[in-house]
């Protein structure tokens, strides 16, 4: 009884004391990641994509970077936190939900997953893909369980409808991080 009491208060200290949040995210990480949020939403949903897919997805001017830059430069549990936020704003600007896991997997847990891109601060080209890779994951089972059959012409049909998209957004994620590493500018103000 006592080790689950106090992995328990271990846990809570962690989550819920003195600052709440802000003990597990600086109010700078914070600042930032509201920036990054801020900056995705105006390269996804307010300029206009560089090619939409007829049923949801699309190819954008960089919208991706704010999230796998915050997430390269902050670590995974704070570009996974931004990501949820970002899915979540995202699904509210008109997300087509068929059921709560759909959802869930094509807009909190598919954003989420670009926070993988922190494992890989040493190497941050390796996060973009393994970031991206994370959201194609996610999307792809969405398409396979709510949009496609579980046959193999589901499963084909889902990895080449949402590689479509994901694998545009890879290159010009890849080639403006690539950009961010040579200028130096990946790391500026930590």
């Amino acid at each position: 009884m006592e080790i689950n009491n106090a992995y328990h208060l271990e846990i809570s200290n962690y989550v819920l004391e003195g600052g709440k949040l802000s003990r597990l995210f600086s109010t700078k990480t914070l600042a930032e990641a509201s920036m990054m949020v801020a900056l995705t939403v105006i390269l996804r949903e307010i300029l206009p994509p560089l090619y939409r897919m007829p049923q949801g997805g699309s190819i954008t001017i960089a919208g991706l970077v704010p999230l796998l830059w915050f997430a390269i430069r902050r670590g995974t549990v704070a570009g996974i936190f931004a990501g949820i936020v970002y899915g979540l704003i995202n699904m509210s600007f008109g997300g087509y939900v068929v059921h709560p896991v759909q959802a869930l997997l094509d807009y909190p847990l598919a954003f989420a997953a670009l926070g993988l891109a922190g494992f890989w601060k040493n190497h941050p080209l390796v996060g973009v893909i393994f970031g991206i890779a994370g959201r194609f994951i996610c999307s792809f089972l969405a398409g396979i369980i709510f949009f496609t059959s579980f046959s193999i012409n589901g499963v084909v049909a889902s990895a080449i409808y949402n590689g479509t998209y994901l694998l545009g957004e890879l290159v010009i994620s890849l080639a403006i991080i690539f950009i961010l590493v040579e200028e130096d500018i990946i790391n500026v103000y930590l």
